[in-house]
């Protein structure tokens, strides 16, 4: 993978491609008037961190590039503020003030929800495995603006970790925070879901470990929870008993330790 800037770039955005660029330990180079698919021909490289003005975007072998955006988290948290529920908090238990360990964070829209859920007083990290899509979010996760100030408080709350969720798992004490989340990518995709298409490019596609769910076990007070397609195996494969299905094509699979 290789970091570039926008067309004309300004000097401050050429400095942060720098600094990304020293920090994932990749080689920045210079965009002059190349489109990025040229640069990629040039360098032999399809990969590409672009920063612009506004935001970081990862482009790869597909058409669309990969972006922060807060996708449904935006959605589902303006119906909290209404009063209504959210079927992954009912799930998992999460409360004002819960420690909340997000160990596939993706594009981070549960992680935000989960953020405003817990409130102030909570504390959601977010660990991510893959280095471009950390950054991404990240720096997503820090800057973006909705004009709604609970939704841009809850996301400037989360935060992400990079590296292995069973490293991270593994540091914890026992019962140490409350609730555990995975949602891999699912075994079985749901094709409907177009949206998701850039971040199969550059997700990690490997199944959950059964090393992790015993520890997760081990370290949350309360729940430890996956989604997964509901006619998924890993349920089952997993250890998880108590499931809910939700009248699309997700479920939530719950241990309480």
């Amino acid at each position: 993978m290789l970091v570039t800037t926008s067309y004309s770039p300004s000097r401050e955005t050429e400095l942060r491609a720098s600094q990304l660029a020293g920090e994932l330990g990749i080689r920045c180079v210079p965009r002059g008037s190349s489109s990025v698919r040229r640069l990629a021909e040039r360098y032999g490289d399809p990969h590409f961190l672009l920063v612009t003005e506004r935001e970081l975007q990862v482009h790869g072998s597909g058409d669309a590039p990969l972006f922060f955006h807060p996708s449904l988290s935006l959605v589902r948290v303006k119906r909290m503020m209404n009063g209504e529920g959210d079927g992954m908090i009912a799930m998992t238990g999460a409360a004002p003030g819960d420690r909340v360990l997000d160990c596939t964070a993706g594009l981070g829209a549960d992680s935000i929800v989960f953020a405003y859920a817990v409130g102030p007083e909570g504390q959601v990290t977010a660990v991510e495995s893959q280095p471009a899509l950390y950054t991404v979010v990240r720096e997503g996760l820090r800057v973006y603006e909705t004009h709604l100030p609970p939704f841009d408080a809850a996301m400037r709350r989360v935060r992400m970790k990079l590296g292995c969720h069973l490293d991270e798992l593994r540091a914890l004490p026992d019962k140490s925070v409350d609730i555990v989340y995975f949602d891999p990518m699912f075994r079985q995709p749901i094709e409907q879901s177009s949206g998701i298409g850039p971040l199969r490019q550059l997700a990690n596609h490997a199944p959950l470990d059964e090393r992790s769910i015993r520890e997760a076990v081990r370290v949350a007070r309360k729940s430890v929870v996956l989604k997964e397609h509901k006619e998924s195996g890993e349920f089952e494969r997993l250890g998880f008993r108590e499931l809910s299905r939700t009248r699309t094509k997700i479920a939530y699979g719950v241990i309480h330790p």
